[in-house]
């Protein structure tokens, strides 16, 4: 009787264990899932219009939604359409600002940013904030000088519009990431556009910059170049340069980034829209790694 009792419990223990296993397994499991659908669902794929700048915005829509491009980071000067001379800025009249609202609408495009912009006084800051509202645009990018720091910070809290700092290669003052945490230092409102393409181009890592930057990072520039560590190293398509993505976008997830990543691609101007489609295809490929 005891050696029955005795087997008994052994068994409900090892079914105790097994269950508490599976409950453990299937925890870690749900987990992953949940980060799969964190990355899927709060990712940004968009196009920084300086990509057609030999083109109205009209025509570089047009470009996008053929790529199935919907997220847009306006370029300051671009016309509008070939009708005219109006162009995406702070001196838009209400009809300019219908008409292109009306070419966003048709091709169910957003514009989530604009830059790089830098405002040379308060005046000017608050007429960006101003159109940046006007759009509904989640951040402006700049490279404002170290004076101005506080100034748009202030702003960018009223309005609730963020500015991303934009890294150009070195010499520019924020070719560093330490630069740009230096500006981020007390002011809530300010953090990083990360340009993966000029990083190299100074001979940065990216995946370690963006490391530098947790926290504060807001949108990205994804680009490639051909020669790591050259300042003027020309573009190459996203994937088929030196840079190598895979850390980039497993420290973004990390990072539980949820902002835009910008095409922008600066090569074969008049004819880069199929470079720009296989940097989409090759940024879905990345993400489904992530999985």
């Amino acid at each position: 009787m005891k050696k029955k009792l005795l087997l008994t419990h052994v068994i409900l223990g090892l079914l105790v264990l097994m269950a508490t296993v599976s409950s453990v397994y299937g925890q870690k499991k749900s987990t992953g899932n949940a980060s799969q659908k964190f990355v899927a669902a709060n990712w940004k794929l968009g196009i920084q219009m300086w990509t057609f700048r030999l083109f109205t915005q009209q025509e570089a829509l047009e470009k996008a939604d053929s790529a199935g491009i919907r997220y847009v980071e306006a370029t300051i000067g671009q016309k509008i359409d070939k009708s005219g001379k109006e162009a995406f800025g702070i001196d838009m009249t209400a009809a300019d600002k219908a008409k292109l609202k009306g070419l966003l609408a048709k091709h169910k495009a957003q514009i989530v940013a604009m830059g790089v912009i830098n405002p040379p006084n308060r005046a000017s800051w608050i007429k960006t904030f101003d159109l940046a509202k006007e759009f509904g645009l989640s951040y402006i990018i700049s490279e404002p000088p170290k004076n101005q720091w506080d100034l748009i910070d202030s702003l960018a809290g009223f309005y609730k519009i963020k500015v991303a700092i934009h890294e150009h290669a070195n010499p520019n003052p924020y070719w560093h990431p330490d630069s740009v945490l230096a500006a981020t230092k007390g002011h809530p409102n300010i953090g990083a556009c990360a340009d993966l393409g000029h990083w190299a181009r100074s001979g940065l890592d990216p995946a370690e910059c963006l490391k530098k930057l947790e926290g504060h990072v807001i949108g990205v520039h994804l680009k490639d170049i051909v020669t790591f560590g050259a300042r003027k190293a020309a573009d190459a398509t996203v994937g088929k340069g030196v840079i190598d993505f895979a850390p980039i976008f497993a420290e973004l997830n990390r990072q539980k980034f949820k902002g835009m990543l910008s095409i922008e691609h600066e090569s074969n101007w008049e004819n880069n829209l199929p470079d720009v489609i296989e940097t989409v295809n090759f940024y879905n490929e990345q993400v489904k790694k992530l999985k």
